[in-house]
């Protein structure tokens, strides 16, 4: 069986770009890559079996939504998650300490686009040493979070790639927050660690599909030396695979940018760098600069289920639903080689809309995932061939 490494490739003479691999029990992932959300155990609209043939090298799915429905006890039956889904690649789970935000708090674009009003919902949600309370959306029963359930779960899960569980900070709350925040983060880093590496249902290090790595988060907010304390204890206190960075990344796209990238730098080489929640096609090419090796985000699969396809340049997506497209008899991008755009013209998928049919919904997430990959290799062949930045250009001509 393949065990797990990480190496870098080449690094950008330019920038601090990177491309590397990650090396997984089930297989290779060539950096810098992108992972696809199957959250709920499933691609919306999208078989695993499509998205491998779109050239997909690893998926998501997440802890707090799988551990309320099916439960990670059925798919550990299974074998672990890979068998449940019929995915033979690479997979990662998210903790369940993002959805907690969601549930106090609204998601990143609430975040990034400054709307920082939302209060968190008492009744629905506590956070305190111990994990976080929340009420299940399947039955409303209240259920608890913690460190070590997280673990537990995705133990059962089975991705290869685990996360410790924590507090996403959201932006409006202050530094004197963040800093708590923060540090209880660190202290429940320890606990999911230590669960970790614990043999009770599986031995140490293992789940349902075999042999697994953690990653850490950093946590700190917009401020640079929180950013340093949580880097510090991420690099020296605890022992991590790889490390994601996380919490709260400003209200703007600036900040964003500015926080990833002044954290990157102090993670140095040593661990793949994971970047969460961040999947704008202009993100990423701005963000590998960084040393950004994986990005996830709902948003590609997202924008197909309301008639957005992915496009070069500047622009970025078509709005399939507009009229302007119902005779267009060109497909979505000429230059593709999705099953999509060699098949079928803009008037079609146009049609398909309109008439609610799921087929559109289909295609659109067919191109869109494909789009993604398709862009993660361009800015890999660039970065080995240090013309990342021209590359660039040629994408928002």
């Amino acid at each position: 069986m393949k065990k797990f490494s990480w190496k870098i490739n080449h690094i950008s003479t330019n920038t601090n770009a990177r491309t590397g691999e990650i090396i997984t029990p089930h297989g290779k992932i060539k950096t810098p890559a992108f992972i696809f959300c199957a959250t709920k155990a499933a691609l919306k609209s999208f078989s695993t079996i499509q998205a491998k043939e779109n050239n997909t090298q690893i998926i998501l799915s997440n802890t707090y939504h799988l551990m309320l429905q099916p439960g990670s006890e059925l798919i550990a039956k299974h074998g672990g998650l890979h068998n449940f889904i019929n995915w033979k690649g690479p997979m990662l789970t998210d903790s369940g300490g993002f959805q907690i935000f969601s549930l106090g708090h609204g998601s990143v674009a609430d975040e990034i686009k400054g709307r920082s009003s939302v209060k968190r919902n008492k009744s629905l949600l506590s956070i305190n040493e111990e994990g976080s309370l929340f009420q299940s959306y399947i039955d409303g029963s209240f259920k608890l979070l913690s460190p070590e359930k997280s673990i537990e779960v995705q133990r059962d899960i089975g991705a290869d790639l685990i996360l410790v569980f924590d507090e996403c900070t959201p932006f409006h709350v202050d530094k004197s927050y963040t800093d708590i925040s923060m540090k209880r983060s660190h202290r429940w880093a320890i606990r999911s660690l230590n669960r970790f590496n614990l043999d009770l249902k599986y031995k140490a290090g293992f789940g349902s599909s075999g042999e697994q790595k953690l990653y850490g988060i950093i946590q700190g907010g917009i401020y640079e030396d929180l950013r340093e304390e949580s880097i510090d204890f991420n690099l020296n206190k605890i022992d991590n695979f790889g490390i994601a960075i996380g919490g709260s990344l400003g209200s703007s796209k600036d900040e964003m940018y500015k926080v990833v990238n002044y954290t990157a730098l102090k993670l140095g080489n040593k661990h793949p760098i994971h970047l969460l929640g961040i999947g704008d096609p202009n993100d990423i090419w701005t963000l590998v600069k960084s040393g950004i090796d994986t990005f996830d985000c709902v948003s590609p699969t997202r924008l197909a289920r309301h008639g957005s396809a992915l496009i070069k340049g500047k622009k970025g997506k078509l709005n399939i639903k507009n009229k302007l497209f119902s005779e267009d008899l060109l497909p979505i991008d000429k230059d593709c080689n999705c099953p999509t755009c060699l098949n079928y013209s803009l008037a079609y998928l146009h049609h398909l809309f309109k008439a609610d049919e799921l087929l559109g919904l289909q295609l659109i997430t067919s191109h869109n995932i494909y789009f993604m990959n398709n862009l993660m290799n361009i800015i890999r062949n660039a970065i080995d061939n240090d013309n990342l930045e021209q590359a660039e250009k040629q994408w928002f001509s």
